[in-house]
């Protein structure tokens, strides 16, 4: 969900030249003679320590922790911590489904647990915030869940807990009330320019808490994402592992945050990850072994060894051998906010490929609501048009429609399909990116991306199915209509 206006900065200049940060030296130095003698005493036996530890300890693989600018590393690739995660969403008000479907947890639960057993710190990325009925200019009763979560972060510091928030710039139509009553209360609050710097705006939505529990997913700092509009997330508990890794991406957003910052080239060690697309952290998560990694984009504001969330996008696509499911607000093979227009077909071609050579089953599940782009439906539906049992190419779209009666209907930016996620016969990627060039390009975005064995008799089930459950109950609700069953949805969407 996007308010109106919102990307009217993507218009702004291309970012400036990127200068790297530069190191202030620390300490003092010994007179230039006595250097020299130093070195030369100290040498030999440098090098022969230095041996002796690669000799004897094992390599180095871990990532680091970092906060407040302190890196901590971990010693090995694997993480020992009792990883959880658990799958957490948005059902709109009125949208019901059947009693024997699946549901998880809400994330406005998820937010009071994290914010309630939050004891050290409180770190969050986020688009923009609209928590109250006032931001709003309304006065509906849905939005008490949003202004409980402002009145409980309010309280946080209070608690002797550092609240720390990166932010999009404010708007007219999207102003930081919440924010200014935040930094009364103690929190710390950096405006972070993307638009300035990448032509683009902070869209990422995570949490990160006591260094060691996260949330990612779609929801905005926003009331009408807990009771009016559909999203999902995930929350990964007790992983300091998976926690340190994503606190080095808000490090980044942090260090952007600075008056004049710019985009250094590279980014300093200390954000530099090992855990990737190629070498992702092993763990074992809710029981189950997982490979798992945080992408981020645009390409800018990746350090040395993160995966651009493009790259993990088109690689779960590229590893699937049976299907990929999508569930996503928006999909344009186009850069969106440009002018003049671009197409820019990178994902279109992957899914068409994986249709067409390796037969596997693409089912795209699309948000459709009266703030739809009219250009979004052609390419859909020539997407749709590659299903023929003859050549056994088999492309499906749906479109999800969330139901709203009379009030409902006049709530702004309300009533869509929100959820970014896509799921295979391999894994499970949640995001916080709509599926369209600006946002890999430009936009500041993250995604989880999972990939878990099976779970065995008796186990949970892992992410990947918990994820299929929920798509399938999707596709096959009341809600979801069929691309090409025509008069079932043409009035619903702004394209028709």
């Amino acid at each position: 969900m996007k308010p109106h206006g919102a990307y009217q900065q993507l218009k702004l200049l291309h970012s400036p030249e990127q200068a790297p940060f530069v190191e202030q030296p620390t300490g003092l130095l010994p007179p230039k003679g006595l250097r020299c003698i130093l070195v030369t005493a100290i040498l030999p036996t440098m090098l022969v320590a230095a041996l002796l530890l690669y000799l004897l300890l094992p390599p180095f693989h871990g990532a680091s922790s970092v906060h407040g600018g302190v890196a901590t590393p971990f010693q090995d690739s694997r993480c020992s911590d009792p990883c959880r995660a658990v799958l957490v969403e948005s059902v709109p008000e009125g949208l019901i489904y059947d009693d024997n479907s699946t549901l998880c947890p809400s994330i406005f639960e998820a937010w009071q647990k994290l914010l309630g057993d939050a004891s050290s710190t409180v770190d969050i990325a986020s688009f923009y915030w609209s928590l109250t009925n006032e931001d709003t200019h309304t006065h509906d009763p849905s939005a008490s869940q949003g202004e409980d979560v402002l009145a409980q972060l309010s309280d946080v510091p209070s608690k002797g807990v550092t609240l720390r928030i990166a932010v999009n710039p404010p708007s007219h139509r999207m102003p930081n009330f919440n924010l200014r009553l935040l930094e009364e209360r103690g929190a710390q609050v950096r405006t972070v320019n993307l638009p300035q710097l990448t032509s683009g705006v902070l869209h990422t939505k995570f949490w990160i808490v006591d260094q060691k529990h996260v949330y990612l997913g779609s929801a905005n700092m926003d009331w009408r994402a807990l009771t009016q509009v559909k999203e999902l997330g995930v929350v990964i508990y007790n992983c300091s592992c998976l926690a340190a890794d994503l606190g080095k991406m808000f490090g980044i957003y942090w260090d952007l945050g600075l008056p004049n910052a710019t985009i250094p080239a590279p980014w300093p060690a200390k954000y530099t990850t090992t855990f990737n697309k190629e070498t992702p952290l092993q763990l074992t998560l809710n029981g189950t072994d997982a490979g798992v990694y945080f992408s981020s984009a645009p390409p800018a504001l990746c350090a040395t060894g993160r995966t651009e969330d493009l790259q993990a996008l088109l690689g779960v696509i590229e590893g699937a051998e049976e299907f990929v499911y999508i569930a996503v607000m928006s999909y344009l093979p186009t850069m969106e906010f440009s002018h003049p227009k671009r197409f820019w077909p990178v994902i279109d071609d992957h899914l068409r490929k994986a249709a067409y050579e390796r037969n596997v089953r693409i089912r795209l599940l699309i948000g459709c609501w009266k703030h739809s782009k009219p250009d979004m439906f052609p390419f859909l539906r020539s997407l749709a048009a590659m299903q023929d049992n003859r050549t056994q190419n088999s492309v499906e779209v749906r479109l999800f429609v969330v139901p709203a009666n009379e009030t409902q209907a006049r709530i702004p930016y309300a009533r869509v399909n929100h959820s970014k996620f896509m799921v295979t016969d391999k894994v499970a990627y949640i995001g916080t990116s709509n599926w369209s060039g600006d946002y890999f390009v430009h936009t500041a975005g993250s995604a989880l991306v999972v990939n878990q064995s099976q779970a065995g008799p008796g186990e949970q089930p892992t992410v990947q199915e918990q994820l299929r459950a929920l798509f399938e109950r999707d596709w096959s609700s009341r809600y979801s209509l069929d691309l090409r069953s025509p008069g079932q949805w043409e009035d619903l969407c702004r394209a028709y």
